[in-house]
């Protein structure tokens, strides 16, 4: 399509007042940066949808459940950086965003919210499909707007400020006033919604679409400098790292991309401080695991009465709280003496622990870099990094030499994936198999996980948004709990879910779904341990009755009937093969379901066996 695409290209903008009001808001929106949007079918919010169809280049996903749609673009964001938008009608389905929301808020994920809405004369009217949408997600949302009406006759501020509004959602959602997070903009229709039946906009309009091209700028373009920490800080802190050899560096979930990696194994190699990586931390996978002493195992070492002894003399922590109980309590029990120093770009103060003491708010890389630049040369490795590298190696030691259960097949597994891939992980048992046991790796891997409230809702979905928003292969490792409770998500795997619908005789032509043989593929590692294992690692697992009925609610769901329903492969894998499997499913064009039948109580008993061998071995 024409790039210089305008007003007179499309003729239908032109009468309706609605519909181009519409148009020059998701135009905006594109200038600013938006590259997709999410759409759930509904009526009142027509003029939006339109306006989304009729960009040439803006990617658009239709999802029937609102309530996936938000995870979908929580994933999409996790992945690229950038928000992708909702959009819906008015009514319950803009709450069916809600849980997203939340995640997003807590997880610092940028996010646009669309809804559609009633005029105002129909709120707290009885009217159909209304209710209260002004500022719904409540202190959720990073900025809460409702749009005024569209309107005839507007004055040249007011198209001035329609275009204001998406430049500053955008950034505003970016973190650019603050955190970032998701953003909500109500928009309030009056019928007709449909392009007639309408008088023409006004001149302004028209001469503001004559002039436009889709291709230009945004209105206001907005710049985000980095927060540069300041040098005196920087020279106190790496005076105070030479006077302290024994230190710990914690890389929680939520560091820097980029070069912070690199950045951060060069700061441990100067220092001889080991880094606790967390695995969403992206500090576990890639080359430069050999700069740095980069250790995984903690979470089994730290149960050491050895090592959970062992008095660092600082500690600097990155990202926000880890996935590990034992290295949250680890932090949380050192003396008042040890100072931990913590590093937050935007200012949020992540520390359930109430232990830090001191904050600063400043750009990690650059801080770390700043910091590395004031450093000598490589230190020798000291006693103090031998003792935690010696930890370290008993714990694999002990895992290799071990039977199969749940965790080690989830990791095994993991470790069979094609470089470069996306690898999204269910909460409740999957995260912590993950972070307990996935050791270091050179292979450059990117984990994800949605830990900001720690739901098991939106699994399948958030996964999906990921996969959308990068071309390389993408795995989904989830437990049966979080598997049914999102597997309507699925649907965002049929083709016609997606913009870019083969076209025929000049209509859009909607394909019948095809599990992935569209334009979304995806691998799933289903973990069928019958019901929610984890609870097997709570006290109240030793109250039976009621523990079986209440907390593992067991269930006999056959997950075959559900990928033969969305037309996915489906395949029953073991303990012997399932690593193979998975390499195999990702490297194959559609999607695929590996089924993975564990028993959670045997697992859990072997786990403890293990975890009893490490404490002694370290001993």
């Amino acid at each position: 399509m024409d790039s210089s695409f305008s007003l007179h290209h499309s003729a239908f903008i032109m009468t309706n007042p609605a519909s181009l009001w519409a148009t020059t808001f998701i135009n905006e929106l594109y200038r600013a940066g938006l590259r997709h949007i999410c759409i759930s079918p509904g009526s009142r919010s027509t003029p939006l949808s339109l306006a989304c169809a009729a960009h040439p280049k803006l990617k658009h996903s239709i999802h029937l459940d609102e309530r996936s749609a938000a995870f979908f673009a929580l994933g999409y964001a996790l992945e690229s950086g950038h928000p992708a938008a909702l959009l819906c009608t008015s009514g319950t389905a803009a709450a069916e965003y809600f849980p997203a929301i939340i995640e997003a808020s807590q997880s610092e994920i940028p996010m646009l919210v669309l809804t559609a809405d009633r005029p105002h004369e129909l709120r707290h009217s009885g009217a159909n499909q209304t209710m209260d949408q002004v500022k719904l997600y409540g202190d959720h949302v990073r900025w809460s707007v409702d749009a005024p009406l569209p309107e005839n006759d507007p004055p040249e501020r007011t198209i001035r400020y329609l275009r204001a509004l998406a430049d500053r959602a955008r950034a505003i959602s970016l973190g650019q006033n603050g955190l970032p997070g998701p953003v909500h903009i109500n928009f309030p229709f009056r019928k007709p919604l449909e392009p007639s039946g309408a008088s023409p906009p006004n001149s302004a309009f028209l001469e503001f679409w004559g002039e436009v091209r889709w291709t230009e700028g945004a209105q206001t373009r907005i710049h985000n400098a980095s927060r540069a920490p300041q040098a005196h800080f920087l020279e106190d802190v790496a005076k105070r790292i030479q006077a302290h050899p024994k230190g710990v560096i914690v890389a929680g979930p939520r560091c820097p991309k980029g070069n912070f990696a690199s950045a951060l194994s060069k700061l441990s190699a100067q220092t001889g401080y080991p880094i606790l990586a967390d695995s969403l931390s992206g500090l576990r996978f890639g080359d430069h695991i050999n700069t740095g002493t980069i250790l995984a195992g903690y979470g089994a070492a730290l149960r050491s009465p050895l090592l959970a002894s062992a008095q660092p003399e600082l500690i600097l922590r990155f990202g926000v709280m880890p996935v590990s109980q034992p290295l949250s309590d680890f932090l949380e029990n050192l003396p008042d003496t040890v100072p931990q120093i913590g590093v937050s770009e935007h200012g949020f103060w992540s520390d359930p622990t109430y232990k830090l003491s001191e904050l600063f708010v400043a750009d990690p890389l650059l801080f770390v870099e700043g910091l590395s630049g004031l450093l000598s040369d490589d230190v020798e490795s000291g006693k103090w990094a031998e003792t935690w590298k010696s930890a370290e190696q008993r714990v694999w030691d002990v895992l290799n030499t071990t039977p199969n259960f749940e965790g080690k097949i989830v990791v095994d597994a993991l470790k069979n994936v094609p470089a470069e891939s996306r690898i999204f992980v269910a909460n409740s048992l999957p995260i912590r198999h993950v972070d307990e046991w996935m050791p270091p790796s050179e292979k450059p891997l990117r984990l994800y996980a949605s830990r900001g409230v720690s739901g098991i809702d939106g699994t399948i979905s958030t996964a999906l948004g990921v996969a959308a928003a990068s071309d390389a292969p993408t795995l989904l490792v989830t437990g049966d709990l979080s598997f049914f409770h999102d597997q309507n998500g699925l649907q965002t795997l049929s083709p016609s879910a997606l913009s870019g619908i083969s076209p025929k005789e000049g209509k859009k032509k909607l394909l019948p779904p095809s599990g992935g043989g569209g334009r979304l593929k995806i691998t799933i590692l289903l973990i069928n341990n019958g019901g929610g294992g984890i609870f097997h690692r709570l006290p109240v697992a030793e109250h039976e009755p009621p523990f079986e009925e209440m907390f593992i609610t067991p269930h006999e769901f056959d997950f075959s009937h559900i990928a033969r329903f969305y037309g996915l492969n489906y395949e029953l894998v073991n303990a012997k093969n399932a690593a193979e499997k998975v390499a195999d499913a990702m490297n194959a064009p559609k999607s695929c379901i590996l089924e993975l039948r564990t028993d959670s109580a045997e697992g859990e008993e072997i786990r403890r066996a293990i975890l009893k061998k490490i404490i002694a071995e370290i001993e």
